[in-house]
């Protein structure tokens, strides 16, 4: 298998991603417990999906990995928003972080 390319991808992208093929045809057992576990954790609907979206591409030093990162676990707090940053190579001031935090928390 070749690798072509890589795309960060929302759980909720995901998720439609594999109820679409579990349509079609029978999925492997990786692909039921991704969709399960998916059902169980993926909390926006499509609508505060896009709007969340919107929102956090207007923060400048967010990149997509991070806007993804963000939909996908939705931080409510500045340490749970410090601990999905603690990795990455992105210092972000007071006042995005209480945007994110913010935008997070209107839109759940």
């Amino acid at each position: 298998m070749d690798i072509k390319g890589e795309k960060f991808v929302s759980w909720l992208d995901a998720k439609k991603i594999i109820m679409e093929r579990e349509r079609q045809a029978e999925l492997g057992y990786e692909q039921k417990n991704a969709l399960e576990h998916l059902r169980k954790f993926c909390k926006l609907t499509e609508k505060k999906y896009k709007v969340m979206l919107e929102e956090l591409r207007k923060i400048e030093k967010l990149k997509d990995r991070h806007i993804i990162n963000i939909l996908n676990f939705l931080p409510e707090t500045l340490e749970e928003l410090r601990v999905l940053f603690q990795n990455e190579r992105v210092v972000l001031s007071d006042e995005d972080k209480k945007k994110i935090i913010s935008v997070v928390k209107e839109n759940k």
